[in-house]
């Protein structure tokens, strides 16, 4: 699913094309039946974080973006620099969860699978929002 969302990409040789990857990887990763979500839970947070950079790169007016890996932190930058316009406040709690998970497979913690999978449900209707940004549609 997620690779067909990020076709346009395929073997771009930039933050796009690295999203596409992370977008792969999850579709790998939903074929096989894992007890802990943490390995999609980070190809999820980074796909995200790669595409927000993508656009901020090339939509906003100095093609630049922060370092931050947090979401909620890349969507406020993203509505003040482009013409991308959203509800964040509908999206903030999962981009939340999303970026804590992520930090959390890092350091082998415990991940909440329910509570994350309930994030990426919401999130994947921003994920939609952003493309149709990127191809103009918005």
């Amino acid at each position: 699913m997620y690779a067909e969302l990020f076709k346009k990409f395929t073997e771009v040789e930039s933050l796009g094309g690295k999203a596409w990857q992370h977008a792969v990887a999850i579709d790998l990763l939903e074929k096989i039946a894992f007890k802990d979500c943490a390995m999609h839970c980070f190809h999820y947070q980074q796909m995200l974080e790669m595409l927000f950079k993508f656009l901020l790169e090339t939509k906003s007016k100095y093609g630049a973006y922060s370092h931050s890996h947090k979401l909620s932190k890349l969507l406020e930058e993203l509505i003040e620099s482009t013409a991308f316009k959203t509800d964040k406040t509908k999206y903030r709690m999962a981009l939340q969860v999303i970026t804590v998970c992520a930090e959390e497979y890092r350091y082998n913690f415990l991940i909440d699978c329910e509570g994350y999978k309930d994030s990426v449900e919401l999130a994947n209707q921003l994920l939609k929002e952003l493309l149709a940004f990127e191809n103009n549609e918005a």
